[in-house]
């Protein structure tokens, strides 16, 4: 990319200021909408995942249905019907129609070579849709550094077991490491998102949410509290930019502190130094805005 990519920020963390930051993007969805959130995994310190109270408003507007993939590790979201019961738990069936991506099985997608990955393994319901809203809710990981739009676009809409070959870079899709490194998994999400990116074209955008800010990611249903402030709502058309943005508020917060030591501990911005190498979008960007 030449130009700096663009990035929207408001700090108007509502249904208001979500659709203001979807809006400034100027690409409207149409046709069948998917919206790739997390459903948050269950458990007694859960519940930092997008709140269905903020997002139903411009789920409805764009007429989308929220999307999800199973987990690659045991639990009640490793399975679509064990997974779905989670959802109308955390309240998203009540707001939308729900759809577990490899619930009836999985489909593949290219993946450029010369990377880790040979395939994107996703769910066969992946390519029902014309259209895909990606809505991360942005915070660390406990093996990434952190989560944003690449994590939601790679290990996110990975089946259970396109999770696994993404986690052993592409050497196993039966357990997490297989012969990989922990590089190797950091590496093969921007390639799996590159992925998604080449199978949509201009039919996706990209929006995160900085709230509810932990060290532990939503799939942790025993997860850190929260210790730093709301930061607002990002939207772009690059989700690397999108996520270099994030992470760049995050360093500059007055107490982004242990977000901070989460994502040097895992070298988590590897992943957006390897997704910007192979293309998928820009680590340089303008950050505008709208409030």
């Amino acid at each position: 990319m030449t130009d700096r990519s663009k990035v929207y920020f408001t700090a108007d963390i509502s249904p208001a200021g979500l659709a203001r930051a979807a809006e400034a993007l100027g690409r409207t969805p149409t046709g069948r909408v998917a919206v790739k959130i997390s459903t948050g995994e269950p458990g007694p310190r859960g519940g930092n995942w997008l709140a269905p109270a903020l997002i139903a408003d411009y789920v409805a507007a764009v007429g989308g249905v929220i999307v999800e993939a199973n987990t690659g590790y045991p639990g009640r979201r490793q399975q679509g019907d064990q997974h779905y019961q989670v959802a109308v738990e955390h309240g998203y069936t009540a707001i939308a129609e729900v759809d577990i991506l490899d619930a009836e099985g999985e489909a593949s997608l290219p993946v450029r070579p010369g990377g880790h990955l040979s395939e994107d393994i996703v769910g066969s319901h992946y390519s029902n849709y014309d259209f895909y809203v990606v809505l991360s809710h942005f915070k660390g990981h406990g093996m990434g550094g952190f989560g944003g739009a690449v994590k939601n676009i790679s290990i996110g809409l990975a089946s259970s077991a396109g999770k696994l070959n993404i986690h052993s870079a592409g050497t196993s899709t039966t357990d997490f490491s297989g012969s990989g490194t922990h590089e190797g998994f950091l590496e093969s999400m921007a390639e799996a998102g590159l992925a998604v990116a080449d199978s949509r074209g201009e039919s996706i955008v990209y929006l995160n949410v900085m709230n509810n800010i932990s060290v532990d990611c939503d799939c942790d249903g025993n997860a850190a509290p929260p210790d730093m402030a709301d930061i607002g709502v990002l939207s772009s058309l690059d989700p690397v930019a999108l996520d270099k943005a994030c992470v760049d508020l995050v360093y500059a917060a007055p107490d982004g502190q242990s977000v901070v030591e989460r994502i040097e501990s895992l070298q988590g911005l590897l992943t957006l130094r390897h997704a910007a190498a192979i293309g998928l979008g820009s680590l340089d960007y303008e950050l505008i805005d709208l409030d």
